[in-house]
């Protein structure tokens, strides 16, 4: 998503804080809600994207930050929490995310089997996530309570370079089992700070997400939140050699009874 569609997030995001109000006399947010709906928007920087596929000498190890502006992009996801009990609970994670950028290839590039002479060229990285998460409280004080658990991580993966019709793309849609880590602080009756993580290390490569963000109870049903986001890893296989470092501002709203 470029610059525009960064323009219409923020102005959802916007809308929607203003749309909400305070409610001055509402008592106390509830500390627990069994259902949560939570919408994220804001915007994305690439730190690092670098790239060789396939991942042998027959072709170039290139970095996508240099080919195309850094950002930012508009980017948005949307969660659920079911908790059954004081302990027990899913979260389901919808993250969709496509950049598609006019850039400048400044060398040569052998990419997926074809190969681009320097020049303009236009780019396509898409990273979407789809998430399945087991979450377990194992402690609740006074004012932190953290839950562990882990994620069934469905990845939906595309790069792609285009010029004048000549098209080399890869492809890849896989399975990826995470570790699962909240960590939420109660600062006072109606600021929260939640710290929130999905991640997993191997010897082929890694995967983290990883958010922290200032919440306030707006209402007993109604929390907005700001903070930033990060999004680290890949992947060093046979066929694919790509490792990204996302970095992300972000706003939200939530809803829950």
């Amino acid at each position: 998503m470029n610059l525009k569609g960064l323009r219409w997030t923020v102005r959802f995001v916007i809308l929607a804080l203003c749309g909400l109000g305070v409610n001055p006399s509402s008592a106390f947010a509830q500390e627990e809600n069994r259902f949560n709906l939570e919408i994220e928007g804001g915007g994305l920087w690439l730190a690092r994207n670098d790239i060789r596929i396939p991942n042998n000498e027959t072709a170039t190890e290139f970095s996508l930050v240099d080919a195309v502006e850094n950002g930012p992009y508009g980017v948005f996801r949307a969660s659920a929490d079911l908790d059954f009990n004081e302990r027990h609970g899913l979260r389901f994670t919808a993250a969709p995310l496509q950049i598609d950028d006019r850039g400048m290839l400044t060398s040569g590039v052998n990419f997926a089997g074809q190969t681009f002479t320097p020049g303009p060229v236009d780019a396509s990285y898409k990273f979407s996530s789809y998430r399945a998460t087991y979450r377990y409280r194992f402690f609740k004080g006074d004012r932190w309570q953290w839950r562990i658990g882990f994620t069934g991580f469905v990845r939906d993966a595309r790069i792609a370079l285009e010029r004048n019709g000549q098209l080399a793309e890869d492809t890849n849609v896989g399975f990826v089992p995470l570790l699962y880590l909240q960590g939420r602080a109660r600062l006072s009756p109606r600021w929260n700070f939640v710290l929130d993580l999905d991640g997993l290390a191997s010897t082929q490569g890694r995967a983290f997400d990883i958010a922290a963000k200032l919440a306030y109870d707006m209402t007993d049903d109604w929390q907005v939140a700001v903070g930033y986001r990060t999004i680290e890893g890949g992947a060093d296989v046979e066929d694919v050699f790509n490792f990204a470092w996302l970095n992300f501002a972000v706003a939200s709203v939530r809803y829950g009874f």
